[in-house]
């Protein structure tokens, strides 16, 4: 089953955003920023998507 995530739908906090931005530029794959964060990886996805960041694909 699915991780679950108490924060669906909540709206991103400006440190989350910056946060996600240095992780993204570290080069960190989704699963891990998406951990670190506390987000879905779909949610990560979708606002590294609306802010023009590259997440870095697992290999």
């Amino acid at each position: 089953m699915a991780e679950r995530f108490e924060r669906h739908r909540q709206p991103w906090t400006s440190d989350e955003i910056q946060k996600l931005h240095a992780l993204a530029k570290k080069g960190m794959p989704l699963k891990s920023i998406a951990k670190a964060l506390t987000r879905s990886e779909e949610s990560v996805k979708d606002r590294a998507k609306m802010d023009k960041l590259s997440i870095a694909k697992l290999r």
